[in-house]
């Protein structure tokens, strides 16, 4: 049913067709990674679980430096963009459609030693076909709740494929006693990965803020100096407050980067801001405009470093982008209501560094409550990014790798 969905969807759809597209001559794709070397495969449902398993990627590469790193996507977003981070993948391959003849011939083909599947991606077909060939099964960076189907009274299919597993190494508590609570004891928390990556990208960008780069040059020349207001992977809603926040009189500077980066969006985004706004891809027309937009991929991670506090995209949609990036360089973060499913929210909530904005005017009031106070706030958010930092060396060095 899926693979006829995203078919016909392929008619229409360029993202379809790229998943359709790059499922092709999958075998032949596989028959062209070497078999004599121990295989560590990862798979990721799209690029935020690649960003998630990153560091362990290169954990266990330094632990093992003849392994091959392995590296199967679901989602044409994370095959079209994983390069543009500093990887050491050797292979990278989408996963095809998880059928149980398709899972058998992908697991005979690529014989991997461990399959490492990163936070909740669980194909059933697959997991059973790696478990029958004998490949230790390991869940990384693992995110459950309890209303989901492995834990209803009629999920005992659902229940059969997370006890596949030879060991998870879960992000929270709570999910640690969802494991517990269906007979399963090979479980660790050992926290987030995403904290190690995020510290790891500061660093980088640190090293990097001395070099004179297009960049570098273009995001001081825009700030003057100035710290500014990030909008983070922004949707309408978000761009709303934006436009709300201008209309108050606010002269700061301004850096958004939309979430939809396509053409037909940037030009939607700078008509709906006006003069007052720049494209990043239009540099060489500025004058002094108030807003930024980056119309382009990567380099909202860096610009978090020119700010003092992001309003972050996706939070009135319940699909929230990642708040650790700018909490790392100590920027408190203002998001939408709908953020029950991203238990990273919790503790900033907690702590006070983190702010929930569900209309216009509690979004003015919460910013000008974070300009009061945004030394302390940033110095609350830095420490949190670092106190809990290493999920990667904990299962890294865990005893489940036998190099």
């Amino acid at each position: 049913m899926l693979g006829c969905t995203i078919r016909i969807a392929s008619l229409f759809l360029p993202k379809a067709k790229r998943w359709v597209d790059g499922r092709k001559n999958w075998k032949e794709k596989l028959d062209s990674i070497p078999k004599s070397e121990k295989i560590i495969w990862f798979h990721c449902a799209s690029l935020g679980e690649f960003d998630q398993g990153l560091d362990l990627m290169f954990a266990l590469k330094e632990r093992e430096p003849t392994c091959l790193i392995v590296v199967s996507f679901f989602s044409p977003s994370g095959m079209d963009h994983y390069q543009k981070r500093k990887n050491c993948v050797d292979y990278a391959v989408y996963l095809p459609l998880d059928t149980p003849k398709n899972a058998a011939i992908f697991i005979q083909k690529l014989q991997p030693t461990y399959a490492i599947f990163i936070k909740y991606e669980f194909w059933a077909n697959v997991v059973f076909a790696a478990k029958k060939q004998g490949v230790v099964l390991l869940s990384v960076a693992t995110l459950l709740r309890k209303d989901q189907v492995y834990f209803k009274f009629y999920g005992g299919f659902f229940r059969q494929l997370l006890q596949s597993f030879d060991y998870f190494f879960v992000q929270n508590k709570s999910t640690f006693a969802l494991l517990q609570s269906i007979q399963i004891k090979q479980v660790a928390c050992v926290g987030d990965t995403r904290f190690d990556r995020v510290l790891a990208n500061r660093a980088a960008t640190i090293e990097k803020s001395n070099l004179t780069s297009f960049e570098n040059t273009l995001f001081s020349t825009f700030l003057e100096g100035e710290k500014a207001i990030i909008f983070g992977s922004s949707w309408r809603e978000e761009e709303g407050l934006l436009l709300a926040l201008l209309e108050s009189g606010c002269t700061r500077k301004i850096i958004v980067a939309p979430h939809d980066v396509k053409e037909e969006n940037s030009a939607r985004l700078k008509a709906s801001i006006g003069d007052k706004a720049i494209r990043f891809t239009a540099f060489s027309d500025y004058r002094q405009q108030q807003v930024l937009i980056l119309d382009t991929i990567g380099h909202l991670s860096m610009a978090y470093r020119f700010g003092d506090i992001a309003v972050i995209g996706g939070g009135f949609s319940g699909k929230l982008h990642n708040i650790l990036e700018p909490l790392v360089f100590g920027l408190p973060v203002i998001f939408g209501p709908k953020v029950s499913k991203f238990p990273e929210t919790e503790q900033p909530l907690l702590e006070g560094f983190a702010f929930k904005a569900a209309n216009t005017s509690e979004f003015l009031e919460v910013l000008n409550a974070i300009q009061e106070n945004t030394a302390d706030l940033s110095l609350s958010a830095s420490l949190y990014i670092e106190q809990n930092a290493g999920a990667t060396h904990s299962i890294s060095t865990h005893s489940m790798f036998t190099f």
